[in-house]
């Protein structure tokens, strides 16, 4: 066999061989691309994406659309072709598989706990409107998880409204833990709670639940290394009730990213005109009860997945500026918000034709 042949085919089998090594050798990475994105002023499968009853809305035209970022599942293993094709695609992003699912979270615990912040950011998202419009909102501090064997099991109960600890007046969920923590481990801690089905017989009846039980609760230490705090084995969240009923039907999104753009759904719904002026824009970002607007991940996926859907403006968590201004698609403004107030500030302008006055990104945020 001539020399220049023997090589040729000595190099096609190494390379099958490193082909094939490349597809059956695992790599601890998860991919991340470009998800759907769904413009919360429209329809999803066929229904309005918000749904107000019991207060007057409005028509309104344009996008504001809220994004999302496609993540390989917990089990999935790529192998190290995939990886490097990953690497090389400018519409996806391949990160270590711990970055995705910390702590060996199986696809279960994530689905269950983007759920979670799913709707709490819903919640957000209609109170940091309300808010904004000056409607008031009737909030109190519950019980949100009580911990399986901890002293709180069957004392507690998920849904309990937190009216004080101690005979201190509880305002905000961190109250709860403050108050808590001023005690030893294994000393006692006093929980004045409106029963959870008390409290959803005054919602149904419209009236205010007055009805209190205290609970006394032995604390025990907490498992954080070298800690030693006092703890009862609940998480404290926040509930509402509103002056009417705002429905948010979208499924099969998970985690608190979209809060932000539901919100100003919910603001463009109940007022008159149009907060876009029939301009595409589309955001991310989570909103807290008092409107403020935090980062989120994916940054980079979500502003390619919005320009390819047609977006020509993106507002953007100020937190997430400098980093989606490293690579913005071509034809898509990056428009920084710290507040809903920021956001509403700048969709003015851009129905207004100033664009020249918006708070664009940039690489120094």
């Amino acid at each position: 066999m001539p020399r220049r042949t023997a090589t040729m085919l000595a190099s096609t089998l190494m390379l099958i061989a490193l082909l094939c090594a490349g597809v059956l050798i695992p790599v601890p990475y998860a991919e991340m691309s470009p998800g759907p994105t769904v413009n919360t002023l429209g329809e999803h499968d066929g229904e309005p994406v918000l749904q107000v009853s019991g207060h007057r809305t409005y028509p309104a035209d344009g996008h504001l659309n809220m994004t999302t970022v496609r993540v390989t599942s917990a089990d999935f293993r790529m192998n190290l072709v995939e990886a490097v094709y990953g690497w090389l695609a400018h519409d996806t992003k391949v990160v270590p598989h711990d970055t995705l699912y910390p702590d060996g979270k199986t696809e279960e615990q994530s689905t269950q706990e983007n759920a979670e912040e799913f709707s709490q950011s819903q919640e957000s998202a209609k109170v940091a409107a309300l808010k904004e419009l000056h409607i008031p909102v009737t909030s109190w501090v519950i019980v949100s998880t009580v911990i399986k064997d901890s002293p709180a099991e069957g004392r507690l109960h998920a849904g309990d409204v937190i009216k004080a600890v101690d005979g201190t007046r509880v305002k905000q969920p961190s109250d709860v833990a403050k108050l808590v923590t001023r005690h030893k481990p294994g000393q006692k801690v006093v929980f004045t709670v409106v029963p959870a089905k008390e409290q959803a017989a005054a919602e149904k009846a419209h009236r205010t639940a007055t009805r209190t039980r205290d609970v006394t609760i032995t604390t025990t230490d907490s498992d954080d290394k070298g800690a030693h705090r006092a703890i009862v084995g609940i998480s404290a969240g926040t509930d509402h009730t509103f002056p009417f009923t705002i429905d948010i039907k979208l499924a099969d999104v998970g985690g608190p990213s979209a809060g932000l753009m539901f919100s100003l759904g919910i603001y463009d719904k109940l007022t008159p005109g149009s907060l876009t002026g029939g301009k595409f824009v589309a955001g991310t970002g989570t909103i807290d009860d008092d409107g403020t607007v935090g980062p989120i991940g994916g940054i980079e996926m979500k502003t390619v997945g919005a320009r390819a859907k047609g977006a020509q403006y993106f507002l953007t968590p100020a937190d997430n500026c400098a980093f989606a201004a490293k690579d913005t698609p071509s034809g898509l403004t990056l428009v920084k918000v710290k507040k809903i107030g920021d956001a509403l500030d700048a969709l003015k302008d851009i129905r207004e034709g100033r664009t020249a006055d918006l708070p664009k990104c940039t690489t120094k945020g």
